[in-house]
């Protein structure tokens, strides 16, 4: 029997690996049904979807490995980041789906949001007061109107597989819907800024700098404390806190 090797898990859900098989354990049927529905409509390559009994998904492994993780240095050339970014303007291309994604959140919603998450990372003391300003003050570019496009809403580099140069796949589909297009270019490039020029040479035009920097100092801000709570670290070294410091 081979090994179980647990992916990921915390009190939302889990991921195991069973020899080439990933079983996805869910309790909100919703996000399964999403992430179902967005795996069959992206025009990139996806993990099969081997059999389904609620709540737990069951895909294939995808050839090759990921461009890397949040937080340790990336082994990929840079022309497979290029393709990845190549693979990224084909998906936000595509035709859009029905659901509005995580990266599709209002305007107001997301104010709001970050409002009361920076209030609650100063009061607690998680985060020094003028580190949450300046970053606050950064985030702000990213609140404005954008035009919807397919995204993926989760796109850590650990979510896309290559082989040599080559786009393999794109693997956790969850939060995909209508959402903004910069928002996941942000999230695919985040703690890893010096990748961000290969990404867009293969992604082509349209990317705000701007709104990128912004990006990533929104969704740090909106992390860090969750985070904690789940058992992760945002202070190790090129994570969450890192990619804040750099904003100051």
């Amino acid at each position: 029997m081979d090994e179980v090797e647990v992916v990921v898990a915390h009190s939302e859900r889990a991921t195991l690996r069973v020899g080439d098989v990933f079983l996805k354990v869910d309790a909100d049927q919703a996000r399964v049904d999403a992430e179902v529905e967005a795996m069959a409509l992206a025009p990139v390559p996806t993990p099969e979807v081997l059999w389904r009994e609620p709540p737990v998904l069951a895909i294939a492994a995808l050839p090759g490995t990921t461009l890397g993780r949040l937080g340790e240095p990336s082994t990929a050339s840079p022309t497979a980041w290029a393709a990845a970014g190549a693979a990224i303007r084909k998906l936000h291309d595509a035709p859009l789906p029905p659901r509005q994604g995580q990266a599709g959140r209002s305007i107001v919603a997301l104010t709001a949001e970050l409002d009361d998450e920076c209030e609650r990372l100063v009061t607690n003391g998680v985060l020094p007061a003028d580190l949450v300003a300046r970053n606050r003050q950064v985030a702000e570019a990213a609140l404005r109107p954008w035009t919807p496009a397919f995204t993926h809403g989760d796109l850590q580099i650990a979510h896309v597989f290559v082989d040599g140069d080559e786009v393999t796949g794109i693997i956790d589909w969850s939060e995909a819907g209508r959402g903004d297009a910069l928002y996941d270019l942000a999230t695919f490039t985040l703690g890893h800024e010096e990748h961000l020029d290969d990404v867009i040479a293969g992604y082509g035009t349209g990317v705000d700098l701007d709104v990128i920097h912004a990006w990533w100092s929104l969704r740090s801000l909106l992390i860090v404390r969750w985070l904690i709570e789940h058992g992760f670290d945002p202070f190790a070294p090129g994570c969450e806190v890192d990619v804040l410091r750099s904003r100051m």
